[in-house]
């Protein structure tokens, strides 16, 4: 799937797209299979939600003019709301999870050239998904720590402080984001190998993270760059799967918005809305296979590489396929 030399730009660029063709059943399905179990669950929580604070909604917003809702009644819809809000983080940090996990898994066994299942990647994306997770945990947590810290200090001032706390804070906010976003970006590359190094070497997140940042050592650029540039086609990607599905929404939809308009019934709008979301959601589905997949199969390259370049992977990779190898290609390397 890959030469067994240092890759060029080209060749990861060129070997992510070939490992989406070559093993696009499981990619697409473990996807597709995680985003639909994530919209169920969010959307089950939504409506029990809704069917909650249907009472409550009538005594916050049902008030006679000039006066304000009871306190009671505001704390209570907010109690309501927040569990949705705190699920919907969870199934999201779940789902790039499981992605980010995926993609090293897959890029594996491109390179060994062996198959891969769906059963197989499945189980395997579950297996390492605890590291994974707790390296996106702690990764984001460097990376917007200074963030943080600023926000920790500075807003408890802004609001203390009335009218002059709160006209400075767009100042603040832009003051801020120029001198912690370098580092936040340095950082979050530096790890960036980490995911693959947590699925491929069995590392914990604390090891996987060191491992990344000797293997990225002397690479930062490079790494930088090729991953911005597989992020952007991926976006570019997605942009051009999800316009068919946003066209096809609104050629139901604008017909139904001009009949109801003229002599048709609320019934024809509300169908050309339902088909309208219906669209955009299976658009942004399709889509993000490939704006979350691709650009994760393009990073686990970028391992290879490294190791490549630093282990000399390469040879322990044709070993691999002896009869009398010893031990895995991807055992961890020096350091």
């Amino acid at each position: 799937m890959i030469p067994l030399a240092p890759l060029g730009t080209g060749d990861v660029i060129g070997g992510a797209f070939k490992a989406f063709r070559g093993y696009w059943k499981p990619l697409v399905g473990i996807i597709l299979l995680v985003q639909g179990l994530g919209t169920l669950l969010v959307a089950a929580a939504i409506g029990i939600t809704v069917a909650g604070i249907r009472p409550r909604l009538h005594a916050v917003f049902d008030v006679p003019a000039g006066e304000p809702a009871a306190p009671d009644d505001v704390a209570s819809l907010l109690l309501y709301l927040a569990p949705v809000g705190v699920l919907l983080l969870l199934t999201m940090a779940l789902v790039g999870g499981v992605i980010t996990t995926l993609a090293p898994a897959v890029i594996q066994e491109a390179a060994l050239g062996r198959p891969a299942t769906f059963g197989a990647m499945w189980r395997r994306s579950w297996s390492r998904l605890p590291s994974v997770l707790g390296v996106l945990v702690c990764v984001g947590l460097l990376a917007g720590g200074p963030m943080l810290v600023l926000y920790a200090v500075f807003l408890p001032w802004a609001v203390t402080s009335g009218h002059a706390g709160v006209t400075a804070l767009p100042a603040f906010l832009m003051v801020a984001s120029l001198v912690a976003m370098p580092l936040a970006v340095w950082l979050t590359f530096r790890f960036s190998l980490a995911p693959a190094v947590a699925v491929c070497e069995g590392l914990g997140p604390i090891a996987a993270m060191r491992r990344s940042s000797y293997l990225v050592r002397g690479g930062w650029w490079r790494t930088f760059g090729i991953a911005l540039l597989g992020y952007l086609l991926g976006m570019a990607i997605g942009y051009a799967i999800q316009l068919p599905f946003t066209f096809l929404g609104m050629f139901a939809l604008f017909p139904a918005m001009l009949a109801s308009g003229e002599a048709g019934t609320p019934d024809s709008l509300l169908i050309g809305i339902v088909v309208y979301v219906v669209c955009i959601m299976l658009g942004t589905a399709v889509a993000a296979v490939v704006q979350l997949g691709y650009p994760q199969l393009v990073l686990s390259l970028l391992y290879v590489d490294r190791r490549i370049r630093k282990e000399n992977l390469a040879e322990a990779l044709l070993a691999s396929v002896a009869p009398a190898a010893p031990a895995g290609p991807y055992a961890e390397g020096p350091r």
